[in-house]
């Protein structure tokens, strides 16, 4: 057995049957598919809540190419590489797009499987194509965005019947006419005619002082989805809770915010064993230093049965919880 904890930002007291590690896309033709095998990053999405009785296979593959084209630039990332430190690099070379995703931890490989998002952006906007091993057939193919099914905190890689599908690149198509995204509401703040590294500096400084610092505090981010909901049901909650923030989606459908329900359910600080709510952002679950998975599951449970009590809101995880024989269907 080998211990997973330095293999996930929870950094929960999880062990593997074995291991993996696929640093090269010729190893990848000698894998022999099995269905307790399980895809890893950087860990930083996903929580091992007990050992996990099968293989764990970390995507370590590196590398990344550039090309300008007439009306922006073609940017070839192995799914390995660290997020931020490609955004942080893509910006330093004067290439804008991805600013507001600064700061969000894990790989690259990662982005597309959660279409991660943040301060009005999601990465499927700037995505042209996913590059994919697929460990059952033993070939490799490019899927188009539309291919990946996106969707918000979703895609066509966190449906169980594509575990196999192992993604060794993304292709981001990000253009030379440039406009910034400053309709969230840390960022309205800002003057319209701002540059990207001004933004993601003020990205970066948001969520440092709303978020705290895996290396330091074991979290997984937002652990549970903001709650899409019916019009009529928001406008039912809005007469209760007039400070309820919310977010149109479309004329029938508004998007909550988790954090708010959470905090306004008076459940900031609760803590089952080592696992809490963060004091400053309840939207994120702590581990302080000896949670166990049950701990963790326990105040997820209790979380989720509050929130529902009280608005008839059920929160969905975001993180993806694996048990000792793979995803688990639900807290």
């Amino acid at each position: 057995m080998t211990s997973l904890r330095p293999y996930h930002s929870f950094a929960l007291p999880a062990s593997a049957e074995s291991m993996l590690y696929v640093d090269s896309e010729a190893q990848l033709e000698n894998i022999i598919w099995r269905d307790d095998m399980w895809i890893l990053g950087a860990g930083s999405n996903t929580i091992f809540v007990d050992d996990y009785a099968g293989v764990v296979l970390v995507n370590q593959l590196k590398g990344i190419q550039i090309d300008d084209i007439d009306d922006g630039w073609l940017i070839e990332v192995a799914a390995g590489e660290n997020w931020h430190a490609l955004v942080v690099h893509l910006i330093e070379l004067g290439i804008p797009g991805l600013e507001n995703l600064a700061l969000i931890p894990g790989s690259v490989g990662a982005a597309p499987v959660q279409n991660i998002g943040a301060y009005g952006v999601e990465v499927s906007k700037y995505i042209g194509s996913v590059r994919v091993y697929d460990l059952k057939a033993h070939k490799a193919y490019t899927l188009s965005n539309a291919e990946c099914e996106f969707a918000y905190r979703d895609s066509l890689f966190k449906q169980p019947c594509n575990a196999h599908l192992l993604i060794t690149s993304v292709q981001f198509k990000l253009p030379k006419n440039w406009q910034p995204t400053l309709t969230y509401p840390d960022l309205n703040s800002l003057p319209p005619y701002i540059d990207a590294k001004t933004i993601m500096a003020h990205v970066i400084s948001v969520r440092n002082a709303k978020l705290p610092d895996p290396q330091r505090i074991p979290n997984a981010g937002s652990f549970f989805k903001n709650p899409v909901v019916a019009k009529a049901h928001y406008d039912r909650l809005i007469e209760r809770f007039p400070n309820l923030p919310a977010y149109v989606v479309d004329e029938n459908q508004v998007k909550l915010a988790a954090g708010w329900l959470i905090d306004n359910a008076g459940l900031k600080s609760m803590k089952i064993g080592g696992a809490e709510v963060h004091q400053r952002q309840a939207l994120v679950l702590v581990n302080k230093g000896n949670a166990t998975g049950e701990d963790l599951l326990s105040l997820a449970r209790a979380i989720q049965a509050r929130v529902e009590a009280e608005y008839g809101v059920k929160l969905e995880p975001e993180v993806r919880l694996l048990g000792k024989h793979g995803l688990l269907g639900e807290l």
